[in-house]
């Protein structure tokens, strides 16, 4: 089962968000950002973590020149870049979301993104008005009342 972060875009005037527009971002290892990562970076509108990727590239690639190591030690330390985007690709969109002003409104689990989309909304349907979308698989405990000691539910409750 995969884990994904639901992302609320920002509503700047509406009174609902469009569940249209609505992000869910799997958590996990990204092949396609560990094979393809500067064209997996466009693919997502990730300009500031492109950007950044950029110069760490050509700041690695001056020092590596300029302390003469060799090509196979310049592809290792290339190798080892790349599957460090791969693990922290789900982390990099997130930051991206987060900059663009979405807000993380849970976590949700499911076999696919489908799943996962159908878990989320019917939570988000269900509701209570005028509360914001709850997180979803997240269980709310009824709040403990003042003359119950311990973890039993009434006074004098034989355990």
């Amino acid at each position: 089962m995969a884990v994904y972060t639901v992302h609320q875009p920002p509503q700047p005037g509406a009174a609902t968000p469009d569940p249209e527009r609505f992000v869910f971002v799997r958590d996990g290892f990204s092949f396609w950002a560990l094979l393809l990562g500067p064209i997996w970076m466009l693919w997502h509108r990730m300009w500031v973590v492109l950007l950044g990727y950029g110069l760490v590239v050509a700041v690695l690639g001056w020092v590596l020149r300029a302390t003469h190591v060799p090509a196979s030690v310049a592809l290792l330390v290339s190798a080892l870049l790349a599957l460090l985007i791969g693990f922290e690709a789900a982390t990099l969109r997130r930051f991206t979301l987060a900059r663009r002003g979405f807000a993380n409104v849970g976590v949700v689990v499911g076999d696919d993104l489908e799943l996962a989309e159908r878990r989320f909304f019917d939570a988000w349907i269900r509701r209570r008005p005028g509360e914001g979308a709850p997180p979803a698989g997240t269980v709310r405990m009824p709040q403990p009342r003042a003359d119950v000691l311990g973890l039993f539910p009434e006074p004098g409750a034989a355990p």
